[in-house]
């Protein structure tokens, strides 16, 4: 499935950009981070200039294991910037993202930011998001083909939500409540294929 993805996410790309993207300047990745968290992921870069690469990561959990609810999807659009030349060394970029979610029955006992994560382990969260980042990243070629990048993003992130009662209840406590948050918006160990 994970395969199926990823190859549908570069052919779509690279349709829209075409007569610019030759097969030596594109990339196909996964997030080892959400990875470890059995969150179907995958992504798709294209070269468009040679500092400048057009990035797309979409990922998907559609189960409870458990009994955590930490069920998503996201799509994650972003332009990059590289200092030296494309999937090579340091990079900025600017990101947008969106997605729903459904998060319930965590322990993240903090705040961070005005944002309050251990109501999660109490109450049952489901909504949307629509945001905006900035990221910086290195990548780090491993030979010809493979590559390892690190990236991490901040901004802003929108979301309208209801609450429920408990992670696993159905009644619902409060209605189209909006958010903002500030913080993070991208964490990333990408594991990269160039071709």
């Amino acid at each position: 499935m994970r395969e199926k993805i990823i190859a549908f996410m570069c052919v779509f790309i690279c349709s829209l950009l075409p007569g610019t993207a030759g097969a030596q300047h594109v990339a196909i990745k996964t997030n080892l981070l959400y990875d470890a968290t059995a969150t179907l992921n995958g992504g798709a870069e294209v070269r468009v200039a040679p500092q400048w690469t057009v990035d797309v990561s979409g990922n998907l959990n559609a189960w409870t294991l458990g009994g955590r609810r930490w069920k998503h999807w996201a799509v994650q659009p972003e332009a990059r910037y590289w200092f030296c030349q494309a999937f090579s060394g340091h990079f900025i970029g600017a990101h947008l993202i969106g997605g729903q979610y459904n998060f319930g029955n965590l322990d993240m006992d903090f705040k961070f930011l005005g944002t309050d994560f251990s109501l999660l382990r109490d109450y049952r969260f489901q909504g949307w998001m629509a945001g905006a980042g900035l990221v910086y990243g290195y990548s780090w070629i491993l030979n010809r083909h493979w590559n390892i990048e690190a990236a991490i993003g901040f901004g802003w992130v929108y979301t309208r939500y209801d609450r429920f009662e408990c992670a696993d209840c159905g009644k619902r406590v409060e209605s189209d409540h909006p958010h903002n948050y500030v913080g993070p918006t991208k964490a990333a160990v990408n594991l990269i294929y160039t071709f």
